[in-house]
């Protein structure tokens, strides 16, 4: 019978965490908690987690920095639990690596639909949470260039123009390979959701146009005037750019 995936959650209020704990636990997780920056390294590290959950606000501590040392150790998907106010936050975080949000108040249904698509994202990418190696079920995905960058999945990294390497998150890696496995093709949000594994969100949910303004400013010569993700009004995006493929085995240096 195959073991329960582990969700550490990550919040100094009982009875918030209280919740937390007994949603994902009837929703088959097993179920680890934290309440200090500290505690919470430790168990990455030491237990592996699928997935946590991590209150933007821990009493004396700032959620946002400790997901910045999160992502210095691991890229397990990272769901920040929000106010309904903390929109400069939640930005904040999906640009430092969140992989979602859920804002308190929150509904116990809308909890399970947003940690489950999370979780088929990151499995999409062939990675193992919580872990810096990757175990591969099937042929490695290609390497991509495009403007003078190359896109590794395998190392969920972008080689930049000028050399440099930008690391990249379960949500970004997902996003933006459903853009260029399309190069040319208006990607309605909904068919983005299908894409990334979003399909229990609400059409109303603007992640998807947060993940875009976070992959922006990852690839883009100009953030502020995207060429590559192109706007499509009344639509969704685009990718406007000609993608070459290689194998994986093949050489990462940057062809600008």
């Amino acid at each position: 019978m195959p073991q329960p995936e582990t969700a550490l959650i990550v919040e100094d209020d009982p009875k918030v965490r209280r919740v937390l704990c007994n949603v994902l636990e009837e929703g088959g997780f097993c179920v680890i908690e934290a309440e200090t920056a500290a505690r919470t390294l430790e168990l990455i590290v030491r237990e592996a987690p699928a997935l946590v959950t991590l209150d933007i606000q821990l009493g004396r501590e700032n959620g946002l920095d400790l997901l910045r040392d999160i992502r210095k150790v691991s890229q397990v998907p990272v769901i920040m639990v929000t106010g309904r106010d903390d929109v400069i936050d939640r930005v904040v975080g999906l640009e430092i690596g969140a992989d979602d949000y859920i804002v308190k108040p929150f509904h116990v249904r809308e909890v399970l639909a947003r940690v489950r698509a999370v979780l088929r994202r990151n499995a999409a990418t062939g990675a193992v949470a919580g872990a810096s190696e990757t175990v591969a079920t099937a042929a490695p995905p290609p390497i991509y260039r495009v403007d003078g960058l190359t896109v590794i999945p395998d190392r969920m990294q972008v080689i930049g123009r000028d050399g440099d390497s930008c690391p990249l998150t379960t949500a970004d890696l997902v996003l933006l390979r459903a853009f260029l496995d399309r190069p040319g093709l208006a990607l309605s949000r909904d068919r983005l959701m299908d894409l990334t594994g979003g399909a229990d969100w609400s059409p109303l949910d603007r992640t998807i146009d947060n993940q875009v303004a976070r992959l922006r400013k990852k690839i883009e010569r100009d953030p502020s005037d995207p060429k590559l993700i192109r706007t499509v009004r009344g639509t969704g995006y685009m990718f406007a750019a000609e993608v070459d493929r290689a194998p994986s085995g093949s050489s990462p240096a940057n062809s600008a």
